[in-house]
């Protein structure tokens, strides 16, 4: 039987994120792949004919081929328990990116070879450095024409402003991808396609082979020779401390499609990574092996399950161990209670939890009673982790339904899908919810909203664009009935009927604050 410490030190929690078309899913499949968590690239143990990836779950991502939600995978690999969380990669998604980053210990970026860093990958790296996280860097695709190797090193340091290391080299690119040289084995990790199934051929040839030439395409070996003094000459020292605290990224090159370079990878990445480190809350740091258990929201989802039209809140571990039956006390709510189904979670696969370590994600049934950001701690504990920052929201339309019977499924929609954080509902105060306004970051939102009141409420809607352009918070007592605003300035009030108003332009907010004495407006806190 492990010690609490073991269970801990075998974790490892951590995101991947990319611009889309990256190939990040196909990299979170095969890394599930070598944990003998899916069979066969694209379908879920068991399900042999499915043809999605598995951890993009909800219908409309299968349609369009892109992730619109956060997915949770947890799968074993050499004695190690790791849990990824998958991100969209699309812009318009950034929000529930921000917020997994949060429960991620590192991330894994994927690049695009024949790209480079594009502006997706920026944003998200931003964030990355914000929380001092660790960042290893998978260059991908290599079986397709890609760029130089060492401009893309470049363009990573230029741009993201991280320096980096290279831990293999690519031979070749595209139809000439012959694998890659292990700089630590100092040793050519040479593939044969196999499908990109598990049993990837691969053959260790060392530099002083005398069948090296024959090994390879004409003139590779050479600049194999070249490249390899160039690095250990002019290169950046591999420096575990500062690839810890985030200043130095080690680089991967390979291909997820066809599985060149993944489990090696997969390898580094144990050694290269910590396990779940303390945390902060209310000035104190958090130790992962505390005696106490103690966790947070960061992401909330609906209808997971059509069948049972739930609600799955997710939260990371922070420290101690969960039992499925034990008692724990909900800090924002001030109550004790019991988590209700939890669940480790497998893109829609679910297997119930009977315990959990710090650092592992869990599922819980979600009456209505969480939101993101809610600390979760033993009875006896009162502490709070950070809340996780909200986006100011940048389009804004006007949101009623068509058949006015389905008013009830439509307020349960409009409120459930609020409350995971992918859009902001806001609506004239004392007015209800007749008619709603709905902000959000970015405009693929409103589709997603669209389609999955269609599908998972069975209420279609009416959507009109406003010109809103700004929101701000009401922050001083004054009377919102008698505001002087100019005509295109609007009154809403949130959920919890806070008072905010809606501008067309900075020369409204001007305007507003001109006009109305002892008037105090707040921003919404920003991730940036």
């Amino acid at each position: 039987m492990s010690t609490l410490t073991e269970q801990i030190e075998k974790r490892r929690t951590f995101a991947i994120i990319s611009h889309p078309d990256a190939g990040k899913t196909t990299l979170t499949e095969k890394l599930l792949l070598y944990g003998g968590a899916i069979n066969l690239a694209g379908s879920v143990k068991g399900k042999r004919t499915a043809k999605h990836a598995v951890s993009d779950w909800m219908e409309i991502e299968k349609q369009r081929g892109i992730s619109v939600t956060s997915s949770v995978l947890q799968f074993k690999y050499d004695g190690y328990c790791i849990n990824i969380l998958d991100t969209p990669g699309h812009q318009d998604f950034s929000e529930d990116t921000y917020r997994t980053l949060m429960a991620a210990d590192s991330a894994v970026m994927v690049i695009d070879a024949s790209k480079g860093v594009e502006n997706q990958t920026k944003k998200l790296f931003k964030v990355c450095v914000m929380r001092h996280i660790p960042i290893i860097t998978f260059i991908n695709k290599m079986d397709r024409d890609a760029q130089n190797p060492f401009d893309l090193l470049e363009d990573i340091e230029n741009v993201l402003g991280i320096n980096t290391c290279p831990m293999n080299w690519p031979i070749g690119s595209g139809k000439e991808f012959k694998g890659v040289y292990d700089r630590k084995k100092g040793k050519i990790l040479s593939y044969t396609a196999n499908n990109g199934q598990r049993e990837v051929e691969q053959e260790e040839i060392p530099l002083d082979d005398p069948d090296l030439d024959s090994k390879l395409f004409y003139g590779q070996k050479d600049t194999l020779f070249d490249d390899i003094d160039l690095l250990d000459g002019a290169g950046n020292e591999f420096d575990i401390d500062m690839v810890r605290s985030g200043q130095l990224t080690p680089v991967f090159f390979g291909s997820a499609l066809t599985n060149f370079g993944v489990e090696p990878f997969l390898q580094e990445f144990l050694q290269l990574t910590t396990a779940p480190l303390a945390r902060e809350a209310g000035g104190e740091m958090i130790a992962p092996d505390s005696d106490f258990f103690s966790a947070f929201v960061f992401k909330i989802q609906a209808n997971m399950n059509k069948a049972h039209r739930d609600r799955v809140a997710f939260m990371r571990i922070c420290s101690g161990k969960f039992d499925k039956n034990m008692e724990v006390y909900h800090v924002q709510g001030d109550r004790k209670m019991k988590l209700s189904q939890p669940q480790q979670i497998m893109a829609q696969e679910r297997e119930v939890v009977e315990e959990a370590y710090a650092g592992d994600i869990i599922g819980v049934f979600d009456p209505g009673m969480f939101s993101i950001g809610d600390t979760i701690v033993s009875p006896g504990q009162k502490f709070a982790f950070k809340g996780i920052p909200t986006f100011a929201p940048e389009h804004f339309a006007l949101v009623r339904q068509k058949d006015t019977m389905k008013r009830k499924q439509f307020v349960k929609g409009m409120n459930q899908i609020a409350q995971e954080g992918a859009i902001q509902i806001f609506h004239e105060p004392e007015s209800g919810m007749e008619e709603v306004i709905v902000g959000v970051v970015g405009v693929l939102q409103f589709d997603v909203l669209k389609y999955r009141l269609e599908n998972e409420y069975n209420v279609e809607i009416i959507m009109e664009n406003t010109p809103y352009q700004f929101i701000r918070w009401i922050t001083s007592e004054v009377d919102y009935k008698a505001l002087d605003l100019a005509s295109d300035t609007k009154v809403v009030a949130d959920f919890r009927d806070n008072k905010l108003l809606l501008f067309r332009s900075e020369w409204s907010i001007d305007w507003a604050l001109e006009h109305n004495k002892g008037l105090t407006l707040q921003d919404f806190g920003n991730a940036e």
